[in-house]
């Protein structure tokens, strides 16, 4: 979803006073936008100078399919979100200016909006050359969706991706060219568990979510290394549907019932990592009001300043942390 609400917090960044300098220098961030937005967008690098004024010297990189701002705001529609993640691992892995020479991984921290929340926890999983302390993401689909969202009257390339679903979601074409449909998740109504289809067929959610019989141990490793992962949902948000995916709970679309997270398979046995990262206390659930995207400015600030800036962990943890990414980056 665009940042449109983000262009409120421009004569902010102005207006925030820098803290005063410090000794170490703070993690990169990555940021990676949501459907329907680009990386060039004025609101976005307004979220990134915000968090480099909080925290003076964060190298930002905006996480891109092109750097041709609008065909990567048409990649946020059409494309294979495994192969532009697997480009995106290779691009972060070439950047000199975020690569640790000590470890020689991409040392940093990581905020997603929307479908870029879920996409930047798949990197986070897949990409052996990543190590992130601290994921935040908003308003995203950890879970999936159980629909498509409304499009504008306007809105051509939604409407197309729309149209190119079809009713089908389970071809192979359209799962390796529909973005949104990489995530759709299709529940059986009579079992109230997943679907064949999406099971077998889904390119992108049922793999991260290790939902199939195999499960791939690197991703959960990889996922509990994390100090933070931080989910906020949008308490009004209309957009995700459901929205409580962004806390990873199911919602029988029928009664209305919510599992949350904690009460489900993926949880209790630990298929990526959340309960080992939950008992380390590093799975935080937040809620702020507001429609889906509709960010308020004190709410990252408080984010920012809390999650973001100089590495905090020391000794064995934060060795800890980097050896399990680095143990799982020499099994591939």
């Amino acid at each position: 979803m665009r940042l449109l609400t983000l262009s409120a917090l421009l004569p902010l960044i102005a207006a925030y006073p820098s803290p005063a300098p410090t000794s170490s220098k703070p993690l990169p961030l990555l940021i990676w936008h949501g459907l329907g937005d680009r990386y060039d967008a004025d609101g976005l690098h307004s979220v990134g100078e915000l968090a480099a004024k909080i925290h003076p010297g964060t190298e930002v990189y905006y996480i891109r399919v092109s750097d041709s701002g609008s065909d990567d705001q048409r990649a946020t529609f059409f494309g294979n979100i495994t192969q532009q993640s697997e480009e995106i691992c290779a691009s972060l892995a070439a950047n000199a200016n975020l690569t640790d020479a000590a470890t020689g991984l991409v040392r940093a921290d990581a905020l997603g909006f929307s479908q870029g929340g879920q996409f930047l926890r798949g990197l986070v999983e897949r990409c052996p050359a990543l190590s992130v302390r601290s994921l935040v993401t908003f308003g995203s689909q950890h879970n999936g969706i159980a629909q498509f969202q409304r499009c504008g009257t306007w809105d051509l390339l939604c409407k197309g991706a729309v149209a190119l679903v079809g009713g089908n979601a389970w071809t192979d074409y359209v799962q390796s060219r529909v973005v949104p449909a990489e995530y759709y998740r299709e529940l059986n109504k009579t079992t109230g568990l997943p679907s064949e289809g999406y099971l077998e067929h889904s390119h992108f959610l049922a793999d991260v979510n290790n939902e199939r019989a195999e499960k791939k141990s690197e991703y959960a490793a990889r996922l509990a290394a994390l100090e933070k992962f931080v989910m906020f949902v949008f308490e009004d948000d209309k957009t995700v549907v459901p929205k409580e995916s962004g806390w990873f709970a199911e919602v029988n679309e029928t009664s209305g019932e919510v599992t949350d997270l904690r009460d489900r398979a993926i949880y209790l046995e630990d298929w990526i990592g959340l309960k080992a990262l939950d008992e380390k206390g590093g799975l935080v659930f937040e809620s702020v009001e507001g429609e889906h995207m509709a960010l308020d400015k004190k709410d990252l600030v408080r984010t920012f300043k809390k999650y973001f800036g100089a590495e905090r962990m020391l000794g064995e943890s934060v060795a800890s942390g980097r050896q399990q990414v680095l143990a799982s980056k020499n099994d591939l």
